[in-house]
């Protein structure tokens, strides 16, 4: 398992970032705040699913969705597995600038450089130094079946236990 500290700063800026607008993701059930999807992820022991998106210009996104996320079979796998986390990157629409700066800080902590990219990790917080760790699970791009998207992700879960 490869464990990854982030500087404080970025995951710090992510995680303490109020909305100054009610901004959605683009698929139902998919949150857009990382301090949410935290809150969650500790909650239920579930780690998340972060789907790196452009989703309104990116073709390998769109059939990513229309092939996997829209389905119920992923939404029902998604509910007793993950907590789901929607990074946009647009070019026709605006977020708001707090999501923005999360998602570009996240993509940079990441390091994603394609579309679409969906990383699987549990992250921790040091409460002693006030910092955060992520523990990357694995990353996975665009799969043509919900069956073939959830094996793989089944897999870097159990990769994680």
């Amino acid at each position: 398992m490869k464990k990854i500290v982030f500087l404080s700063f970025l995951l710090v800026a992510a995680l303490q970032i109020n909305a100054q607008e009610a901004y959605k993701a683009e698929n139902e059930g998919w949150l857009v705040k990382m301090d949410e999807a935290y809150a969650l992820s500790k909650e239920t022991g579930k780690p998340i699913m972060a789907n790196f998106t452009g989703s309104d210009w990116c073709g390998w996104c769109k059939r990513l969705t229309a092939s996997v996320f829209v389905k119920d079979e992923f939404k029902k796998w998604a509910d007793e597995n993950v907590i789901l986390l929607e990074l946009d990157y647009p070019r026709r629409k605006s977020l708001p600038d707090d999501i923005k700066q999360q998602n570009a800080a996240l993509q940079q902590a990441f390091k994603v450089r394609g579309f679409p990219t969906v990383w699987v990790f549990n992250l921790d917080k040091d409460d002693a130094n006030g910092q955060f760790s992520i523990e990357g699970l694995g990353s996975t791009g665009y799969t043509r079946t919900v069956q073939e998207f959830t094996t793989n992700v089944d897999k870097m879960i159990a990769k994680g236990k």
